[in-house]
């Protein structure tokens, strides 16, 4: 029995009983006389090994090392516990798929097995994972495309006028999400397709309009116009997009003829205006004209009545001495002597002599008419 010194079941320096006592005992009855004795050490290890995960498992540790099987059988063991706790992993970690929270400024848009389900506001909301997923979008922040901008002369910005002239132009279109659910699915590249409706738009209503007016005093009017006509054709796409405001930046003419464009403004602003100065020139002398005209008309006017109105009554003053000299006509040639005579004399200067002088023989008389007839302030 010397042969046999680990017992009947072939206990050997690592042996015992851990559910692998009998490999062992038939390994060392059939174990060759020039067989290392690393295998014992090597069967030690995988022992420990099947006893921790054992022991992780629910199951019991290998520390009894009494012969036999035991009760554990060969291999591990899942205990009640090990389930309940293992189902309750599985619903938080589904709780935590399944709830989640959208902040004030976003909105998410839910599928329920890839088709739209619902628009869910912002707070605490419940898709169940795996048959509800969902994508949350920025509704509120305002997004921008600008067109034309990193370098004069981008061929965004090159756009031909109705007056067949080139204009470089430079513009920004101002953007936010009014509808997520048309936004994600009607719309493939929103920000592309953005800025594409935005340049076409843009190139229409330059393409409506002369180079003078974009440079000087249509921008705003522009503006509004590319406003109204991107929100239009981008609701025709059902995109979802709400346009809040185009910024016109800059309208210039390209690079390599800026120089002589502007000399030809300078020029057309010049002759713009001379053309005022002689329109004003002109207004005045007409209007001088047609005054100095009225005046004669109503110096003409006032004559005809003046010399119509005289005639009148010398003709009624004529038919008036007629019928007084016809009444009495010795009396009536008198007072028209003296009438005439006054009107003859009256403005010459005389001395009257009166040869009736009475007795005084000799003396002149003499009346100083031409002096009394001075203004005492003459005197």
């Amino acid at each position: 029995m010397a042969g046999n010194s680990g017992g009947p079941w072939g206990g050997g320096p690592g042996g015992g009983n851990n559910g692998g006592g009998d490999d062992d005992d038939r390994r060392g009855n059939r174990r060759p006389p020039d067989r290392p004795q690393q295998m014992p050490e090597i069967d030690e290890l995988v022992r420990k090994g099947q006893d921790q995960l054992r022991v992780l498992m629910g199951g019991r540790g290998g520390g009894d090392r009494r012969g036999g099987t035991g009760g554990d059988g060969g291999g591990p063991t899942f205990g009640k516990g090990t389930f309940i706790i293992g189902g309750l992993i599985a619903v938080v970690l589904w709780a935590a798929a399944s709830f989640y929270t959208v902040k004030p400024e976003e909105q998410s848009v839910e599928l329920f097995l890839g088709e739209y389900y619902r628009t869910a506001n912002p707070g605490l909301n419940f898709a169940p994972w795996p048959l509800v997923t969902y994508e949350k979008l920025a509704v509120t922040r305002e997004q921008n495309e600008d067109i034309g901008v990193g370098g004069r002369g981008s061929e965004a910005g090159l756009m031909l006028t109705g007056d067949e002239n080139i204009v470089d132009i430079d513009f920004q279109v101002v953007w936010n999400i009014n509808d997520p659910a048309k936004f994600l699915f009607n719309l493939r590249d929103p920000r592309q397709s953005i800025r594409a409706v935005s340049e076409s738009a843009m190139r229409e209503i330059i393409a409506q309009s002369n180079l003078a007016p974009i440079l000087n005093r249509d921008r705003g009017v522009i503006a509004s116009r590319l406003e109204d006509l991107i929100q239009l054709t981008l609701d025709s796409y059902d995109s979802g997009v709400n346009i809040i405001r185009v910024n016109f930046d800059k309208a210039d003419p390209p690079q390599q003829v800026i120089d002589a464009f502007r000399d030809v403004q300078a020029a057309e602003q010049e002759r713009d205006r001379l053309e005022k100065e002689a329109d004003a020139y002109a207004a005045r002398v007409l209007a001088e004209a047609r005054g100095q005209a009225a005046q004669s008309l109503e110096e003409a006017e006032g004559y005809r009545a003046q010399v119509v109105n005289e005639a009148e009554g010398e003709a009624s003053r004529f038919t008036a001495v007629l019928a007084e000299y016809q009444k009495a006509p010795e009396v009536t040639r008198k007072r028209l002597y003296l009438e005439a005579m006054e009107e003859v004399l009256g403005d010459i200067d005389k001395i009257i002599l009166d040869d009736a002088s009475g007795g005084a023989q000799g003396i002149v008389p003499y009346l100083p008419l031409n002096e009394l007839r001075r203004p005492a302030g003459a005197q």
